[in-house]
């Protein structure tokens, strides 16, 4: 037995859209450590594009902006598996083609997309599968390292997953009525995944995050789903309604000499 000990465990994954996705990654790892994964993907289009990379998986299709795909998705599910031992939620949307960059712009019907798939999306979900989830299961939700940084390519996902953050401790205290379901986050730091490419002037972001890390090399998307996996498991019962912050120390960098040199000696006059 493994020390995550996820023999006999069935987890089902949301969110993976190619190989460089989170949710990939910490699928990758459930499975190496013995879990059973069940895949959800948006629709029809990315089962097909995913064929290869998940052959000889169970995958369905759920568009999670659907009641009646989160029902339909259960009680497929549940024809299988007598029962889940954990949910993983690495699922967010915004429109950023649409956004014009200034917060103060945004579009209501965007934000409220936003909201609906990045946050409500887990609440659905949660509630969806409460009679299918084992009675000590685990829920892990991604997030991002801190939703106080108003960095504005990034606009109004930040408020989205403020309140997935928030949504976390009253889904802890929910469940807790009639389970001992756990709900926790990995909030991560700057990551390389094709979602990220779709965020206005990330590249630049996460080129200087790199560099106020601590070791100076950027987070993996492998350390990310090991936390992940980590929460998932039976080792991790003692932690519920939080959310572990993963991101080699930038949090605490943010005055980095050298990074802090370089800003100066490159904007500021010398004479």
């Amino acid at each position: 037995m493994s020390f995550l000990n996820f023999q006999d465990k069935v987890i089902v994954v949301f969110g993976v859209a190619n190989k460089r996705s989170v949710a990939y990654h910490v699928a990758r790892v459930l499975e190496e450590q013995g879990a059973t994964v069940v895949y959800s993907v948006q629709s029809l289009e990315y089962r097909e594009s995913l064929g290869r990379l998940l052959d000889g998986r169970e995958v369905h299709v759920c568009d999670v902006a659907r009641q009646d795909q989160i029902a339909s998705l259960v009680d497929t599910i549940g024809k299988t598996h007598a029962k889940v031992h954990g949910l993983v939620h690495s699922i967010a949307f915004a429109n950023y083609e649409s956004f014009s960059g200034v917060f103060h712009e945004v579009r209501r019907e965007d934000f409220l997309q936003a909201v609906d798939i990045s946050c409500y999306s887990l609440i659905a979900i949660a509630n969806a599968f409460k009679s299918l989830l084992d009675e000590r299961a685990a829920v892990v939700t991604l997030s991002i390292s801190s939703t106080q940084m108003a960095a504005e390519g990034y606009g109004y996902m930040a408020p989205a997953k403020a309140a997935l953050d928030s949504t976390l401790a009253f889904l802890a205290k929910s469940f807790s009525r009639f389970s001992r379901v756990r709900f926790n986050a990995v909030r991560a730091g700057l990551l390389k995944t094709s979602a990220s490419a779709g965020i206005p002037g990330y590249v630049e972001n996460y080129l200087y995050a790199e560099q106020v890390t601590l070791r100076k090399q950027a987070l993996t998307t492998e350390e990310v789903a090991n936390v992940a996996a980590f929460l998932l498991s039976e080792r991790a019962g003692g932690i519920n309604a939080q959310g572990i912050i993963v991101d080699c120390g930038m949090g605490i960098n943010y005055f980095d000499a050298d990074v802090v040199k370089a800003c100066v000696s490159a904007t500021w006059p010398t004479d």
